[in-house]
């Protein structure tokens, strides 16, 4: 491994040979000053990486020659458009009627769990699990009356703890 010093005076010896060749790869003296610049500071986070007795130079292109191919992909898919700008504007759905149904759906939970027990498993059973009433019935061992009578006062208690006014079918 060398020395901080001794890697600073490898990369200023090679600084003038290193920005030729950037031109040579980028063909824009803007370009080339970004790619060298690029190139000194990954060569500088992997100096030490570079063993002492190899070409230093063939390190310092590669790391270049890598860079540069890097910059060119990554431009490519920066310009690259499959369809007009103004035909992107309309991709996508609008997420709001998702996220109420969603906080609608956290309101409803929050008021099913408010109710009585007995309400409880009723409303659940018939209107989130879709049982009938006579599932329902045999179910709980209860009769369908009864089945009929906490439903009722299970979803009027919903509807007004959701601050819902509205009939519901007896």
């Amino acid at each position: 491994m060398t020395s901080n010093l001794e890697f600073e005076r490898l990369l200023s010896e090679h600084w003038p040979r290193l920005r030729r060749f950037a031109y040579a790869l980028s063909r824009d003296s803007s370009d080339a000053d970004d790619l060298v610049q690029g190139t000194v500071e990954r060569a500088m986070r992997a100096a030490g990486q570079w063993q002492a007795g190899t070409r230093f130079d063939s390190w310092l292109f590669r790391i270049a020659r890598n860079h540069w191919i890097d910059t060119v992909r990554a431009r490519s898919r920066r310009t690259k458009r499959f369809v007009a700008a103004e035909e992107g504007e309309a991709v996508g759905f609008d997420p709001r009627a998702q996220t109420e149904a969603a906080i609608d759906l956290k309101r409803a939970m929050a008021a099913l769990q408010q109710l009585p027990k007995e309400q409880r498993e009723v409303v659940a059973l018939i209107l989130i699990d879709g049982l009938g009433y006579r599932e329902t019935a045999e179910l709980l061992g209860l009769p369908i009356g009864t089945i009929s009578s906490r439903l009722v006062r299970g979803r009027k208690a919903l509807l007004a703890l959701l601050g819902e006014s509205g009939t519901v079918d007896e």
